[in-house]
């Protein structure tokens, strides 16, 4: 599991503490396609696994003017 910039902050330790953990991932990739030192939460602590669907980027570059 890789988490993407203030996502890193505490979700690694909490994965790690809970007795169940559920990770909903936008896709599974092979071994070997990441590399190992990127990793912030082992496979071992992650006991459920949802691909999601329909992805929206909720964050966006707001333009109320031209530039």
């Amino acid at each position: 599991m890789i988490y993407n910039k203030t996502a890193r902050n505490f979700n690694a330790v909490m994965a790690g503490a809970a007795k169940v953990t559920v990770c909903e991932v936008e896709e599974i990739v092979k071994v070997g396609e990441l590399d190992p030192n990127n990793i912030h939460t082992p496979n071992i602590f992650i006991q459920r696994l949802i691909v999601g669907e329909k992805y929206e980027k909720r964050i966006e570059q707001l333009t109320v003017r031209e530039k």
